[in-house]
């Protein structure tokens, strides 16, 4: 399966769906954010590892707690995972911080500094 191809881009989005599903609704650790989204989802060509990337509404510590609550809950989650999705193989799911909204929030604030000056 190429990186682009129309099926590696359903799987991706398929898994993406169901993981922001999971996340928001079935998972009941008090350490997740309930600002939390998935951003982007990349599945491995063999399907065999998956790479969420998450991003985080809020302070340091509330990214940290996210992070760790959804490491724990990997097991829990995949198995959700493997239960909504038909698939042949369900992905080992390792999660990533993504700070990209918030660069780009104060990125925003920066250019609208400038601009008033």
């Amino acid at each position: 399966m190429r990186k682009n191809s129309i099926k590696s881009i359903r799987v991706n989005a398929e898994v993406q769906k169901e993981l922001s599903n999971i996340i928001r609704s079935e998972i009941k650790d008090p350490r997740i954010s309930p600002m939390t989204s998935v951003v982007t989802v990349e599945v491995a060509p063999d399907l065999k590892t998956c790479r969420a990337y998450i991003s985080v509404l809020g302070d340091e510590k509330a990214q940290k707690d996210t992070m760790a609550g959804l490491k724990s809950a990997e097991g829990y989650i995949r198995r959700q995972l493997a239960g909504s999705l038909n698939m042949r193989l369900t992905p080992q799911i390792q999660f990533i911080l993504d700070q990209s909204i918030e660069y780009g929030v104060a990125m925003s604030r920066k250019i609208d500094e400038v601009m008033k000056r």
